[in-house]
């Protein structure tokens, strides 16, 4: 703004110096123009005076009287036509010179009225002493006319270029002035950004240190997770589940020892058939918490136990699709595997109501791919995510995999997770 200020103000008061240069340039014309109209016209008229002074006899005809007349009346309109503005000094010369004309004039009148012997006599005199001092003076004071209007001119000049020089100070200063506070303010914003950007980097730095320790968390709280899962499935299985077989099998003694007593073998009977249940929920929720054939048979047995599992015990019908899947994956990724599918077979089971799943695994050279799609009802993949969908983004990434859920209401849910097939083999920090 102020640079454009300074710029708009510069181009007015240049404006003005044209102006103003322009006026005194027409005014110094005008004035030269006047005054060679002057010296001209006197001169002729100085001539005819001398002409007729330098003759045998003074003028008879009437008509040359009249034009050197007329050449004295034209000198005298030339002088009173000189520009009115004019400095006291130009004036004083300007009326010297109206002056010397009228005399002049008045000599030539007188001269009208001399007898041809006086006229021969005074003629020469009046020419040396009169008429060239006159015509001499006269051509002085123009002179003096032409070198004050030199002058004038000279200093209008001198005026525009002391306004321009003052013009050129005064923008001098102001682009000084813009240069000096665009620079302290290039610096002060440069030394902003750098603050903010130092700023940012620790922030960023901070974060992602906060990141890795949650990254860090997560890895442990699942670890502990699986460790604890496995030790509570040994438990149920060899503890509680040895303890149930036992007690079938006294069972067993305790309605020998009976009898035929028939309220004894009922009630021995109902024993027996809630310790059987026992023992068979028991088994479900020592597979469920870790099945043992993950380790025994390999993933995709687990897997497909799964299925029929969840097939058996409700509405949702489950299928397991393998080719050429390993059975010696490595124990991490197996069981990420598992989790992944368990957990988007029990989300489409639970919440979306899918009456159809299916799961499909494929081992290559360089990816293990398992993909879980249901004709559920779906949802906003955008708005949507909860604790489960978390958990299994979670364990995928912290194996090196990538996942990708594609969902929308009313059309089902497709869950893609790809895996290297050499993730955290034992010995394997993860």
């Amino acid at each position: 703004m102020l640079l454009l200020g300074s710029g708009a103000n510069a181009l007015q008061t240049l404006r003005k110096l044209h102006d103003a240069e322009e006026s005194a340039r027409q005014r110094s014309v005008e004035r030269r123009r006047v005054l060679t109209t002057v010296v001209l016209s006197a001169t002729v008229y100085s001539n005819n005076v001398e002409r007729i002074l330098l003759g045998e006899k003074p003028p008879e005809d009437d008509g040359i009287t009249a034009e050197v007349l007329q050449r004295a009346k034209e000198a005298l309109s030339a002088v009173k036509a000189y520009p009115p503005d004019t400095s006291p000094e130009e004036q004083n010369l300007l009326e010297h010179l109206q002056t010397s004309l009228l005399e002049e004039e008045d000599i030539f009148r007188s001269v009208q009225g001399w007898k041809p012997q006086e006229f021969r006599g005074r003629a020469q005199q009046v020419v040396s002493e009169e008429l060239i001092p006159r015509r001499q003076q006269f051509v002085t004071i123009a002179q003096q006319i032409e070198m004050l209007n030199d002058n004038e001119t000279l200093a209008a000049e001198q005026a525009s270029f002391s306004d321009f020089g003052r013009l050129q100070d005064r923008l001098t200063r102001l682009l000084l002035v813009a240069l000096t506070s665009g620079l302290v303010l290039a610096i002060g914003s440069a030394i902003y950004i750098l603050r903010l950007e130092r700023q940012e980097r620790l922030r960023y730095a901070e974060l992602a240190h906060n990141r890795e320790e949650l990254q860090e968390l997560s890895a442990r709280l699942v670890d502990a997770q699986e460790t604890e899962r496995r030790s509570l499935s040994r438990e149920l299985h060899d503890e509680v589940g040895q303890a149930l077989g036992l007690l079938l099998m006294d069972v067993g003694r305790l309605s020998n020892q009976i009898g035929t007593d028939p309220r004894g073998q009922e009630m021995v009977q109902r024993i027996k058939t809630v310790a059987e249940r026992t023992v068979q929920t028991v088994r479900n929720m020592a597979l469920l918490l870790r099945p043992s054939m993950l380790d025994d048979l390999g993933l995709v047995s687990a897997l497909e136990w799964y299925a029929r599992e969840v097939s058996r015990s409700s509405e949702t019908e489950v299928e397991v699709k393998a080719e050429n899947v390993s059975e010696t994956l490595p124990d991490p990724l197996m069981v990420t595997i598992y989790r992944v599918v368990q957990e988007a077979v029990n989300n489409a089971q639970r919440h979306a109501h899918a009456k159809n799943i299916t799961v499909e695994l494929k081992e290559t050279g360089t990816s293990v791919q398992v993909q879980i799609k249901d004709d559920g009802s779906g949802f906003d993949g955008k708005r949507t995510r909860g604790i489960g969908l978390l958990g299994m983004e979670e364990r995928v990434k912290r194996l090196g995999g990538t996942i990708t859920i594609e969902s929308q209401p009313g059309a089902g849910t497709t869950i893609r997770a790809e895996l290297p097939p050499n993730a955290a083999k034992p010995g394997r920090d993860i």
